[in-house]
């Protein structure tokens, strides 16, 4: 059971993510994942639970998360309402460059269900901080996804393979590992 007050954190559900540049080297997993978001945004709304969007704003030149770029913008499904705290990085964890942790000490704020793109990266980085700053974290399974990418060897990894190694990496030590439905 989480706590009343556990908040949900949507990573990076932005437009950048549809651009094809990603699956360049193979399609995505999880191609549900946005309606499981959705799905957790609209119980939160409904209970009142606090929601943080957060937004990359790259500064690499031609990144599809430039911040001013046609990919900036959220996805529908992840739209924050107004009052829902949007935070602005430019790295790979929702704490660095941000006032994040802050924010969610000040509301008294012990746990975070999170969900978001890209699995490996951002969802990873923020996962990994998180635990390390004592917050109780549950990562949500289907409500992220990543791509296929080539291992240290260079053998190309599907993007389910990808996935379930991240997950495998964080589960049991710095998060609980979870479902949509097991939350919902």
């Amino acid at each position: 059971m989480l706590p009343a007050n556990a908040a949900l954190v949507i990573i990076d559900l932005q437009r950048a993510i549809d651009h094809p540049r990603w699956a360049a080297s193979g399609p995505r997993n999880n191609p549900e994942a946005e309606r499981a978001i959705a799905r957790l945004i609209a119980v939160w709304r409904e209970a009142g639970r606090p929601i943080f969007h957060i937004r990359h704003e790259s500064t690499h030149p031609g990144s599809t998360y430039a911040k001013d770029g046609p990919g900036s913008a959220f996805k529908p499904e992840a739209m924050p309402l107004p009052g829902e705290p949007v935070l602005a990085k430019q790295v790979h964890s929702a704490f660095i460059g941000t006032d994040f942790e802050r924010r969610l000490r000040a509301a008294g704020i012990g746990t975070l269900v999170i969900a978001g793109v890209i699995t490996n990266n951002s969802v990873e980085a923020t996962v990994r901080m998180a635990s390390d700053l004592g917050f109780d974290v549950r990562l949500v399974e289907d409500a992220c996804f990543t791509f296929a990418r080539a291992d240290h060897a260079g053998r190309l990894r599907s993007a389910e393979e990808v996935h379930a190694m991240s997950l495998a990496n964080m589960d049991g030590e710095y998060c609980i590992v979870t479902r949509a439905a097991a939350l919902l």
